[in-house]
């Protein structure tokens, strides 16, 4: 497995092993070992999957106090536009974000640790995305960034977004919390 730097201190991009024969292809895409070596020490405890059609963007969501999450994101079929915020306050990237495509066919998955938001946007005629957490969902503790906030100003390679009415009442970057320290 490739480790790419993002440049975003925690932010990691992966890059399986993945074998490839007429029959098809294989890879891990997790083995607890190898994820530690690469610096993801940590317990993950609940899987997700969600089915977007495009032009959908789902985030910028991230919880806090206990239920704050690090999350290993993949997609199983289709193409997304995967997006992290750094929203540790303190941080030499606070505000910054980090922007990757994920598919299907690369096979890439971003690790995010806790102190990030995350969304993605949907590329191609649909996408199911798959990613691991390290707590599980608590309502209580969901926060969610505006996803068209003016001050992050994300490119989310979109036409005619197609949003949840809980991502559209998020609130703008400047009025988080200051829910993470680094």
């Amino acid at each position: 497995m490739e480790v790419v730097n993002t440049g975003i201190s925690g932010l990691l991009l992966l890059k399986p092993k993945v074998f490839v024969d007429g029959r098809g292809y294989f890879y891990e895409s997790y083995s607890k070992n190898k994820y530690k070596d690469a610096g993801i020490n940590l317990d993950f405890v609940q899987d997700n999957v969600s089915r977007s059609i495009k032009n959908t963007i789902r985030g910028l969501h991230y919880q806090i106090g206990d239920h704050q999450q690090g999350k290993l994101c993949t997609v199983l079929l289709g193409k997304v536009l995967d997006v992290a915020v750094d929203i540790r306050f303190g941080s030499p990237t606070f505000g910054q974000y980090f922007s990757t495509e994920l598919s299907d066919e690369n096979k890439h998955q971003l690790f995010l640790p806790p102190g990030f938001a995350h969304g993605f946007s949907v590329l191609s005629d649909y996408a199911v995305f798959y990613y691991k957490c390290t707590a599980l969902y608590n309502k209580e503790s969901e926060r969610c960034i505006l996803y068209s906030d003016k001050i992050l100003s994300i490119d989310w390679k979109v036409e005619n977004p197609i949003v949840s009415e809980k991502d559209l009442i998020g609130v703008n970057f400047n009025q988080i919390e200051e829910d993470f320290k680094s």
